[in-house]
């Protein structure tokens, strides 16, 4: 009998084992498939010529595991630029297959820390991704130079190991960080743009918006091949985003639902959490409602709006009319709530927006 026992323990042990031995080779057999699937992945190789927009980063500073901070990563032609660079944002750039080694530069809208506390990523992932030889240039208002300078100053001493671990050929030391670029904006109360970029048909035009007391801010306005997209960036209603974006094909706007933010502020004072709850209060008078931003659209003339920066969390798309409101009443165009690895494309000599949703991942 004991003897009985004794071999059934062991053939027992040996079924472990065996499982355990075909579970490594099955991790490693699938690691290798999704390699080849993903490694050097590049979806942009497989876009036509045109403008295409793609979202890194919907999310804003209240918590939600399904977005990465503001990002929006703007493709015209051979150029890549991203707006924005909030947490998340360049790690979901690698998982929608763009390639940060490309990444030619960052615009930035303000200086709020949600727009840029990816900036450390965005540089390093840039900087590895193609062996730089020059910091990623960072544009922005006035401002962008102290922003950069303190982005590295702390990672400095990182970029010293980097350099120092893989080479100067992997990472060259004059690759590393960021260098500022800093524009001139319009006056308050003023309608007009500013250019701050314009190379091979792609003109990059910047415009003030009202942030306050969160000054100064902008949105951009891309235009390229008779095509043209718009990025609010943080904002509340604004006649210089309506003249802005006067005709565009696409409108990237920012959005808060005050009723279902104020359910928000509800339940935190019911929990005695009264400091995010005033913070919840706060955030209504800077930002613009689905409503609002459906009603410049339509005056604007806009062909299509889609939302980020998305103010609350939207953990379920149930939650999304809503989120809406009565939006789709006040515009008669496409309009919906942008999620992170959601591209659009726009073809020239089209009026048309072609919408994908590739796997993020």
């Amino acid at each position: 009998m004991r003897k009985r026992f004794v071999v059934a323990i062991a053939a027992a042990l040996a079924a472990v084992a065996g499982m355990a031995s075909f579970e490594r080779q099955a991790g490693a057999t699938l690691l290798r498939a999704a390699l080849d699937e993903r490694a050097g992945l590049d979806r942009t190789a497989s876009l036509g010529d045109g403008l295409h927009v793609a979202l890194c980063g919907t999310g804003s500073p209240l918590p939600d595991p399904t977005r990465a901070g503001a990002c929006t990563v703007i493709i015209a032609g051979k150029h890549i630029f991203v707006v924005d660079s909030g947490e998340g944002g360049a790690r979901n750039i690698v998982l929608m297959g763009i390639p940060n080694g490309r990444i030619e530069g960052v615009f930035l809208t303000h200086f709020h820390s949600d727009h840029i506390d990816g900036l450390g990523p965005m540089m390093l992932l840039r900087w590895t991704g193609n062996g730089a030889t020059s910091p990623l240039p960072i544009y922005g208002p006035p401002g962008v130079e102290r922003v950069v300078a303190g982005f590295d100053a702390a990672y400095a001493l990182d970029s010293g190991y980097r350099t120092a671990h893989h080479g100067p050929v992997i990472a060259p030391p004059s690759g590393a960080g960021g260098i500022a670029r800093p524009f001139a904006i319009p006056p308050r109360g003023s309608n007009d743009r500013v250019v701050v970029f314009d190379a091979d048909g792609l003109r990059v035009s910047a415009f003030r918006v009202d942030h306050g007391p969160v000054d100064p801010a902008v949105g951009y306005r891309f235009d390229y091949k008779g095509r043209s997209v718009v990025v609010s960036g943080d904002t509340t209603t604004s006649p210089a985003l309506v003249a802005a974006a006067r005709g565009t094909d696409l409108l990237v706007h920012e959005g808060l639902q005050p009723k279902l933010v104020k359910l928000v502020t509800a339940a935190l004072t019911r929990r005695g959490i009264t400091g995010t709850a005033q913070i919840t209060r706060d955030i209504l008078s800077y930002h613009a409602s689905p409503e609002a931003v459906a009603r410049e659209a339509q005056a604007a003339g806009v062909r299509f709006v889609v939302f980020s920066h998305v103010i609350p969390q939207m953990p379920s798309r149930l939650m999304y009319p809503a989120f809406l409101g009565d939006a789709r009443q006040l515009y008669d165009g496409p309009i919906m709530v942008g999620e992170d690895g959601m591209m659009f494309s726009l073809a020239p000599g089209s009026r048309g927006v072609e919408f994908t949703r590739p796997p993020i991942g």
